[in-house]
């Protein structure tokens, strides 16, 4: 919720402060920079002039291909002789002198259809936003000497018909820092835009919301990056310019005390809106911890839950016996099988071996008997 405040202050011509009025309800809007920067981004791309490249551009040469059979690429070549470009490659968007690819359109789709609901919570998000001192100084906007926001302005500002005059009065009213901030930041814009009626560029500086079509509407339309809107005109490409909230809004009496009957009042229809509520937001109080940590909600929910995480280290069954047989009970008789017929087969190469050590023993005792006799000669 952006304002909460029941009555704001409404300044004179001098700057002092004259009376209160009401706030409208629509600075209770929610703020929605998603959906603003959506709107004016779908906004602003009703505003643009259809281009497109020449339709003959690329082809305007004789060219033909040369077929097959002459080990070049079949694409056209410009006909004739006696030049270098006889022979080239034509027409291609790969060729030199060729068309693009794809070449553009005017009746491309330029305008964007954008929802009558969505256009208007946008406007109301972003007038919400500009009563935000932050999110307006987030813009940019020198506001420090700026009384109160949203600033609004009576005792006839709306009739007068000087702009010395609106000058002193926003002088009065601290306003005078934003607009000369504007004004020093006239700056030739870079790049081909001078050449095409945009010359130069400046920053956006207050914008005026009146109700009259006489007086301030003409007074105030020649002041450096200032901005004046009828208040049942309110657009978003002003009240955000660039899709960014907070942009800094100078309210006369008149048009202020207007907005209720343009949004409503929150709860029933506007007069000027057929059939159209502003929209609320889902929490009134977006504090969650606060809400949760309450008295009202701990009193009621169960206690929290306090539970011993035991962390299980997983044990590998090759070289784990107890896990294995959890797996394969009968890997224990496996394994009594196994050693059984292991020991088996160490007795019987060991029997083996020494039956053969026993006969080689018996063949070198009577090697050796037959030598000493002189049976056996070598």
């Amino acid at each position: 919720m952006a304002e909460a405040r029941p009555m704001v202050t409404v300044f004179g011509e001098d700057g002092a402060s004259a009376s209160e009025a009401p706030l409208p309800a629509v600075f209770s809007a929610p703020i929605r920079p998603d959906l603003v920067r959506f709107v004016h981004t779908n906004m602003a791309k009703n505003n643009r002039q259809p281009y497109a490249v020449s339709h003959a551009a690329g082809h305007q040469t004789s060219a033909q291909s040369w077929g097959t059979g002459r080990a070049v690429s079949r694409i056209p070549r410009v006909q004739g002789g006696g030049t270098q470009r006889s022979g080239q490659a034509a027409f291609g968007n790969m060729c030199r002198g060729g068309r693009m690819f794809a070449p553009t359109r005017v009746w491309r789709k330029w305008n964007r259809k954008i929802n009558l609901n969505q256009r208007r919570y946008a406007v109301a998000s972003a007038l919400a936003a500009s009563a935000v001192p932050p999110l307006v100084m987030a813009r940019g906007h020198k506001i420090d000497e700026v009384p109160e926001m949203p600033l609004v302005v009576g005792g006839g500002f709306e009739a007068v018909t000087k702009t010395s005059k609106v000058v002193e009065i926003l002088g009065s009213l601290g306003c005078d820092a934003d607009v000369t901030k504007c004004k020093e930041s006239k700056k030739l814009r870079a790049g081909k835009g001078k050449m095409r009626n945009r010359r130069y560029t400046m920053r956006r500086g207050p914008l005026i919301v009146h109700d009259s079509e006489e007086g301030v509407k003409f007074a105030a339309r020649n002041l450096p990056g200032v901005d004046l809107v009828q208040v049942e005109r309110l657009n978003l490409l002003q009240l955000a310019p660039g899709g960014h909230m907070g942009r800094f809004c100078i309210w006369t009496e008149a048009a202020f005390a207007k907005l209720d009957s343009v949004f409503g009042n929150g709860t029933t229809a506007a007069d000027l809106k057929k059939g159209y509520v502003l929209p609320k937001s889902q929490m009134t109080n977006a504090d969650l911890a606060r809400i949760i940590n309450s008295d009202e909600v701990q009193s009621t929910v169960n206690p929290a839950k306090e539970g011993k995480m035991v962390k299980k280290v997983k044990k590998n069954p090759l070289k784990n016996i107890e896990e294995m047989e959890k797996l394969n009970p009968y890997v224990r008789i496996m394994r009594q099988v196994e050693q059984k017929q292991q020991e088996d087969r160490k007795a019987a190469r060991a029997k083996t071996q020494a039956a053969k050590r026993a006969a080689a023993d018996t063949a070198r005792a009577f090697i050796a008997k037959a030598e000493v006799e002189g049976e056996l000669m070598w």
